[in-house]
């Protein structure tokens, strides 16, 4: 689980005029993971992928326009689109203390101190005021969301692979 070194920070989901330049969904807390002269993969959906040099990255709307060395036309970044953009963990600047790369906790077990076995942390997203697990079961094929706060969440150890919790009643 732990040591992962390449991170998920955006998905690329269409292109804007003709010099292509990529819309991006971006999964980062800040644009600044796009910053020049940074190499992103851009990795398709069999797992293949390429480095590309950002160029040039701005907000818009709701996500991220990417201007990356080597896609200069629409056409080839229609190519794109659909790609996932990954970078190497050691670009990152690196979480505070208790606070953690959501692709670290993605595989989690998560046990709770009074019910034992809950699921698998499978996704996570977040509501603004704090992330959600999405924690499935395959056992029960049961999902649980579950707030990532203290004191619902009780440690992690992403080197042992689990995430232990207590929940409250009703969740």
């Amino acid at each position: 689980m732990a040591g992962k070194t390449l991170f998920t920070i955006g998905e690329v989901t269409g292109v804007h005029g003709i010099g292509g330049n990529l819309k991006v969904r971006s999964f980062a807390g800040s644009k600044d993971v796009y910053s020049k002269d940074r190499f992103v993969m851009l990795e398709n959906n069999d797992g293949n992928g390429e480095w590309y040099c950002i160029e040039k990255a701005s907000l818009h709307k709701k996500g991220v326009l990417l201007s990356v060395k080597g896609v200069e036309d629409r056409d080839a970044a229609e190519t794109f689109v659909g790609c996932k953009i990954l970078v190497k963990r050691e670009d990152l600047d690196q979480p505070g203390d208790d606070a953690y790369f959501w692709e670290d906790l993605i595989g989690l077990d998560v046990m709770d101190k009074d019910r034992g076995y809950v699921g698998r942390v499978d996704n996570i997203f977040s509501t603004g005021a704090h992330d959600v697990l999405v924690v499935k079961n395959a056992r029960s094929g049961g999902e649980t969301l579950v707030p990532a706060v203290f004191p619902i969440v009780v440690s992690v150890d992403v080197e042992n692979g689990v995430l232990e919790t207590r929940l409250p009643e009703g969740l």
